[in-house]
């Protein structure tokens, strides 16, 4: 059986690298959310460390317009799932202050 390698877009690399760092979920959790394997955030997140995150991926082909598009809708995607547990968190807060 043949593996396939997904490929991303440095943009869609740096947006989730970023979403990490602000979220403080853990790198499971991150990748979960982003629909990513969690072996590729973590080493995503090591070569950030090491400021070597654009070095990443640079020896493979160019990605589709389909491609873009999808790594687009998914970091869109991970965004508004953050809002929504920061929404859902603030109303259990006022909840419990109202009672």
């Amino acid at each position: 059986m043949e593996l396939s390698r997904t490929q991303y877009s440095q943009e869609f690399l740096e947006q989730s690298v970023k979403f990490f760092k602000e979220s403080g979920l853990t790198v499971v959790e991150a990748a979960k959310r982003l629909s990513l394997p969690r072996g590729t955030l973590k080493n995503w997140v090591y070569a950030d460390k090491r400021g070597e995150l654009a070095a990443v991926g640079k020896h493979q082909k160019p990605l589709t317009e389909l491609e873009l598009e999808l790594s687009r809708v998914k970091r869109e995607l991970a965004e508004v799932k953050m809002e929504r547990d920061f929404i859902k968190k603030c109303a259990t807060y006022f909840a419990k202050e109202s009672r």
